[in-house]
């Protein structure tokens, strides 16, 4: 059983990052690539980024240091440019699994709701609403937008998902690895420092 979920595990991150599919479609289709019926158990996230960062450095070391970092800074902007909103970065750009195919995740904690959608509307910025699934399990509205990437040369998707105020909190509790599951502009802004040191190294 393990050693199909670790196939699952190493098929799933080749479609991540070749690919830029989501984790849970990436692993349904790995199954699925694999000759696995739907009913398969799949690895969990934890196993799947571990595929992610091994396939990373196997096969994108000469690459993807430079594309996370455009990444990251272009996350920097925003969450800058959002400020007011409490942004945390979240995902493969926070976690550092990204490539050039990854998005931009930011949660904005907000006392109204409709606040951040109405500060894109008087920024002239075109946006397209949707709801998710956010990380309490409840439904969330996202606010993605297109945003260049002067670095990357190409468009990267913005996801602004809209938590309440009070959810901030629950927010910063570390994850099952004991990590930040996500970080403010602050956080982020000493994590790029510190990759930015050690590379200088």
């Amino acid at each position: 059983m393990e050693s199909v979920k670790s196939e699952i595990a190493a098929t799933a991150a080749r479609l991540v990052v070749e690919e830029g599919l989501e984790w849970g479609p990436a692993k349904r289709r790995a199954a699925r690539q694999l000759g696995l019926g739907a009913r398969a158990a799949l690895p969990d996230n934890e196993a799947l980024e571990d595929a992610v960062r091994e396939y990373i450095e196997l096969f994108c070391a000469d690459t993807q240091p430079a594309e996370l970092a455009a990444l990251r800074r272009l996350a920097a902007t925003w969450m800058e440019r959002l400020r007011e909103f409490r942004p945390h970065l979240c995902g493969a750009v926070w976690h550092g699994t990204a490539t050039r195919l990854s998005d931009v995740y930011l949660q904005l904690f907000c006392d109204d709701p409709k606040s951040a959608e109405i500060a894109l509307i008087d920024r002239a910025v075109d946006y397209e609403a949707r709801t998710v699934t956010g990380f309490t399990g409840e439904p969330v509205e996202a606010l993605s937008v297109s945003s260049l990437s002067e670095e990357l040369g190409e468009y990267v998707g913005v996801h602004l998902l809209i938590h309440d105020h009070n959810d901030v909190r629950g927010a910063l509790r570390p994850d099952g690895r004991g990590r930040r599951p996500r970080g403010s502009l602050e956080d982020l802004r000493a994590l790029m420092e510190d990759k930015e040191s050690a590379h200088g190294q």
